[in-house]
């Protein structure tokens, strides 16, 4: 019979220990409560776990290929990761000076053997939005067996894996009895990052992929440009990061970069969609670009500054042609971010030679209409191109005639105005992705992750076909306060509450359960090294060690 493990052994696994309240929110959940689940983090859709116990010992347990297995010794996804779970679950070991070796104790648990049942197991592709990451995981006597129809999902379940692994009171590495069956609720769970307004070094990208893949997001948003800075090195246009970036030689990502953090994301399962962003969030771009961006000449957009990219020169859509053919070949995945939010008028309504387009297009004075014809135009350019787009959602209600592939990423709005605008896309048959509730930049007092927790991208009144192109969600850390100093802290483990509403089920809504395992898993963060910032006072049993 499966039952609660033990609280006393959990708290000594991967503890989280509650120093005194000097106060209280009735919206916060109470201490302390250890879930039966452990510190298992998105809780997987199914999850049974035994008071049985087995021990690994670090030097004769071993993470193989089942001879089954479709993959084998040159899938590097896997390889990359037996290493990198093997030195998360016994790395800290060897700092401590635990023991292992205590007489008697539970029987031990030799290997973990993983099998990828499907004759093609994508090793050597890219995720994709369609990729399989259901899992399945049974820990017994003699070995523990891993099975996923892709190696996407085995990368899952060796984190699922590595979560179940905890000490017990003498210091042995101890797992218990367990079967999991798993697959995430929606196939979008992403993370954005803005690398204009403050730059972001490339470890800080790959640290952040690595937390991720820790809490099994699978989509790296990379907002690489925008009115501060472009920092992507185009071969193209080679003058838009030498005049647009910070700096020309420091402040850029190379070809080289850029590479690194496609494989580094792919080797974890996780896809990196870019963003440019146009027609406005376009002043970097001017620099380099001459006659690209709107020429102003009075009220709110004074003489002598520039606005929005200028839509009604042929030299525009040659330019963008010329640098989406690039972007396409650059970045991989089957989409693109493209914009088009948050468009400032003013420049263009400024402007004699604009002012007269809009006569001649019998535009009238709705400046929308000409943002819609840009846009239109850009969606043409980058279908030539064979990928998917996303744009944001003014595009739709701007009445841009979208491909029916389209997907509308939702940022704007109280939650009942998010609620209504999903429930528009959604009845017009096209795809939508959630953000509104979970802009990360936003910081308050206490614990906000309740919040982000709670936020359902389906809790909208629809249709159930409507609630099935929801295809996921993205919890955006905007860069005007965020740079390499403070982003992983702000980040972590406030987006795994995120994490967890976009994997786990529907019904998984406890929050006092909650609140005991992501306790245990920042601990678990902070113990691989990410300096997670703590939920309520307290400590954790491995401090981080990279102050």
């Amino acid at each position: 019979m499966f039952i609660t493990v033990k609280l006393t052994v959990l708290l000594l696994g991967l503890s989280f220990c509650y120093g005194r309240r000097r106060y209280h929110f009735d919206e916060e959940p109470q201490p302390v409560r250890a879930s039966k689940y452990g510190s298992l983090w998105p809780l997987p859709q199914a999850v049974k776990i035994s008071e049985q116990s087995f021990k690994l010992i670090k030097n004769s347990f071993a993470i193989v290929d089942s001879k089954e297995s479709s993959a084998g010794p040159s899938c590097s996804p896997l390889q990359d990761a037996y290493y990198r779970y093997y030195d998360y679950m016994f790395g800290s070991a060897k700092h401590r000076g635990l023991s292992e070796n205590r007489p008697g104790g539970p029987a031990e648990l030799s290997e973990l053997q993983v099998w990828i049942t499907s004759p093609d197991s994508e090793c050597d592709s890219l995720p994709s939005v369609s990729s399989d990451e259901s899992y399945e995981l049974s820990v017994d006597q003699p070995y523990a067996i891993l099975k996923a129809p892709k190696v996407w999902g085995a990368l899952r379940g060796l984190e699922t894996f590595s979560q179940l692994v905890y000490e017990d009171e003498y210091g042995t590495k101890t797992i218990n009895s367990t079967a999991i069956s798993d697959f995430p609720r929606f196939a979008h769970r992403g993370i954005l990052l803005d690398t204009s307004r403050h730059f972001l070094p490339v470890k800080i990208i790959l640290a952040t992929l690595e937390t991720m893949a820790m809490n099994k997001f699978n989509v790296f948003h990379w907002h690489i440009v925008d009115d501060p800075s472009f920092p992507y090195m185009s071969h193209t246009f080679p003058q838009l990061s030498k005049q647009g970036a910070y700096h020309p030689y420091t402040h850029v990502y190379t070809a080289t970069d850029v590479q690194m953090v496609i494989e580094f994301a792919r080797l974890r399962g996780i896809r990196v969609i870019p963003e440019f962003d146009t027609p406005g969030h376009t002043e970097s771009w001017g620099n380099g670009q001459k006659d690209l961006l709107t020429p102003c000449y009075s009220g709110s957009a004074p003489s002598g500054s520039f606005g929005p990219v200028n839509p009604i020169l042929n030299t525009t859509y040659d330019f963008m042609n010329k640098l989406f053919q690039e972007i396409s070949t650059v970045f991989p995945d089957a989409y693109i971010h493209l914009g088009g939010d948050e468009v400032d008028f003013s420049c263009w309504k400024s402007n004699p030679d604009i002012q007269k387009f809009m006569d001649q297009q019998g535009f009238g004075k709705d400046y929308s209409k000409l943002e819609s014809f840009y846009i239109q135009r850009l969606l043409d350019i980058v279908t030539t191109t064979k990928k998917g787009y996303m744009v944001w959602q003014e595009v739709f209600d701007n009445g841009v005639k979208l491909k029916q592939d389209t997907i509308i990423h939702i940022w704007k709005g109280t939650e009942q105005q998010y609620q209504n605008e999903m429930a528009r896309i959604t009845s017009a048959g096209y795809q939508t992705l959630l953000s509104t509730p979970w802009y990360l930049n936003r910081v308050t007092y206490g614990q906000d992750w309740l919040g982000f927790y709670k936020a359902d991208p389906q809790d909208f009144k629809g249709t159930e076909a409507q609630k099935k192109l929801v295809v996921g969600g993205e919890a955006c850390l905007w860069g005007e306060y965020v740079d390499a100093t403070n982003l992983t802290p702000r980040l972590w483990p406030r987006a795994s509450a995120v994490a967890e509403r976009l994997w786990s089920s529907k019904d998984v809504t406890d929050i006092n359960d909650a609140f005991s395992r992501l306790s245990m898993h920042r601990c678990r963060m902070v113990e691989r090294g990410i300096p997670a910032e703590p939920l309520v006072t307290g400590y954790c049993t491995h401090e981080y060690r990279g102050i």
